[in-house]
Formats: structure tokens, sequence, C-alpha cells
């Protein structure tokens, strides 16, 4: 599988991208403007959570957050290359969190297809996690993750590597992970499609609290569900898969402040 990104800055390159390759360096602005997406849709968590992507070439390094910025501080050069047992790659002013890699090591070096991972402690998504109900498939959004959606039985902070396993087996070859008690979870082939899948939950998250709240909720037909799936244009390359999205959203907090491409 070929690692893409949007490239929406990658002819930009400066003396700071010097020591990177024009691929490498292409991935860090992407990431780095995702950071700055999710601090934009309120989807941070202090100096918590995630976003991770791979970067070409066969040795499994991927780039994480650097531990102890806020999303909205978080640059193309500050980002953190680390390999599959959690090392960091060349120099960094930071650290690394260990619930981070944990959870995103195991994926990026067992799902070949997973390229991008994320991870969110949203308001709407962790009390969907709590409801023992889990995802109630009754709105316009959930009805299109039809057998999109895994889930993970809450066991602690995840800190420990003996986990990864168990976690991998509960997603199977599910895009969409909800980790009971904990948040959301979602994985794509590239940036952009790990940012649709993951807004696609989230936001019938945000609707089943909403509609859940004022009584009983009519559910969605299996068969309605299927064809939804089917029919959602989240998922079509042809309109995108996310890219689109990614990029209108990249140029919206490119107006707001650009040092992330630093």
């Amino acid at each position: 599988m070929t690692i893409t990104t949007t490239h929406s800055y990658a002819d930009n390159r400066s003396d700071i991208s010097a020591g990177y390759s024009p691929e490498e360096w292409a991935a860090r602005v992407d990431l780095a403007a995702c950071y700055r997406i999710f601090a934009h849709l309120g989807w941070n968590e202090l100096i918590y959570n995630h976003i991770t992507l791979r970067l070409p070439g066969p040795e499994k390094h991927f780039l994480i957050n650097p531990f102890g910025l806020m999303y909205s501080e978080v640059t193309a050069s500050s980002l953190v290359k680390i390999d599959n047992k959690g090392n960091i790659i060349g120099h960094s002013d930071w650290p690394i969190n260990p619930a981070g890699f944990t959870i995103h090591g195991a994926i990026h070096d067992s799902i070949p297809e997973a390229h991008c991972v994320m991870h969110t402690h949203t308001t709407a998504g962790m009390a969907v996690a709590c409801s023992a109900g889990g995802l109630s498939m009754s709105n316009f959004y959930s009805a299109q993750l039809y057998e999109k959606v895994a889930y993970h039985e809450f066991e602690g902070i995840t800190v420990h590597a003996d986990e990864g396993p168990r976690l991998l087996r509960s997603i199977g070859d599910r895009p969409c992970i909800i980790l009971r008690n904990h948040g959301l979870l979602a994985w794509g082939h590239n940036l952009p499609q790990a940012f649709a899948n993951l807004w696609l939950l989230n936001r019938a998250c945000e609707i089943q609290v909403a509609s859940m709240s004022m009584g009983p909720v009519l559910d969605i037909p299996e068969a309605i569900q299927r064809k939804c799936t089917q029919d959602s244009l989240q998922f079509d390359p042809r309109f995108g898969a996310g890219q689109d999205v990614f990029r209108a959203l990249t140029r919206v907090i490119e107006q707001e402040d650009p040092s992330f491409r630093t």
C-alpha cells in the first residue's frame, strides 16, 4: 500500500525542512496540520491523546506528537519519529507519551493498511463508550457505519504492551473502534481517510447523546444501514474519501495560524 498525503505545502520547503526527505517533510506538515485541525474542532484533551502517521519505508517508523505540547502548538519539525518499539529516532526536544505508543504502535505494526491512527476523548465519544448499549444505529451518521465499528473492553490505562494483541483481536478489520469506558479510535490508509472515519464516528456519537436526552430513539433497519454505508461518500475515492474535507480544514487553520508548517 502506497502512503499518500495531501502534500498541501510540500513545495514550500524551507531551511528547517532540509534535514528531511521530501516525503517525510510532506507527512510532517500534513500531520501537524491535523493536530491544529483537532484543536480547532475542540477534539484536543490538554496535552493528551494522539494522532500518528506511518512514514514511507520498510522500517515501520511513525510520527507522534511531542508529549508536553498542546495540539495548537504542534509543528512539522516538533513531531517525534519513533520505531515500532517506541524508541525515538533522531533528535527530539520532547519525550513521547507511553500510553500513545502502546495503542498506536500495536496497530501500525500489525495492520498493514493502518498508515494513520487517531484517538480522542471527546465528550460525546466518551459518553457513548461508557454506555452499555454502545453506538445506537439510529441516526444519519451511525447508519453509514454498518459493520465498520469494533469494540474493545476497558483494561485500564493503556501503558501495558500485553494489551496490544487483545486490542488487535477486537479491531479485526474494522476502521472505527469504540474503546469501552475510554474513547474513540479510528485508522485509515492515509490521514484524510482516518479523519473521515473518526469524524463520522464522533458525529454519530454527538447526535446520539443529543437525541437520547429527549427520550427513545428510532432505530434504523439493518437493510437501510447497509445501503447507507454502501452509498456513503465518506468512503468513496471518487468524492475525495476525506481528502477534500481535509484540504478545506487545512485552509481554515492556515488562515488562523500557518506556524504548523515550521
